[in-house]
């Protein structure tokens, strides 16, 4: 299974385990880790693409699972998004993919959730992703965002 390239070992790790349904709570794993990049003194632009890419991946597991694990793996060069689930999978990724195709049910739309912009928005607010799922079984999404060198960086508002 895809995840941390060997060569560069994360620094930081965090871990949260998602529930199914539970919009009370949603959305905190994701505050959490755009806090950690914004106090390690990562690029705003960074930051601002690994919090949707969080998020949105947070929010799959939310709507769509029973229960999964949203995990952050930061390294100088890259912000690793590892989620994995316990849900149906994906019947279909490349229709998954498409901007507005959504399997959520009526209930969860009517809440302003399940636009089908979950994976879209994934794929393009990181530097590669990868899904590997199992109908029946659940999925794996793996997107990494890599961290411009030093002195190319650009902090908000400058």
């Amino acid at each position: 299974m895809p995840g941390t390239p060997e060569s560069e070992n994360p620094v930081i790790t965090m871990s949260f385990s998602v529930e199914g349904r539970d919009f009370k709570a949603s959305g905190e794993p994701s505050r959490r880790i755009k806090r950690t990049l914004e106090q390690i003194g990562l690029d705003w632009s960074v930051v601002r693409r690994a919090s949707v890419v969080f998020y949105e991946a947070e929010m799959n597991i939310v709507i769509h699972a029973r229960r999964g694990t949203l995990r952050a793996e930061i390294s100088p060069g890259r912000v690793v998004m590892v989620a994995e689930d316990e849900g149906p999978g994906i019947p279909d990724v490349a229709l998954a993919m498409r901007e507005g195709f959504s399997t959520a049910p009526a209930e969860i739309r009517e809440m302003g959730f399940g636009a089908g912009m979950g994976l879209p928005n994934i794929k393009k607010h990181s530097d590669s992703m990868e899904i590997e799922t199992e109908v029946g079984k659940g999925t794996r999404v793996v997107a990494v965002i890599n961290v411009p060198r030093a002195g190319g960086a650009k902090t908000r508002g400058g």
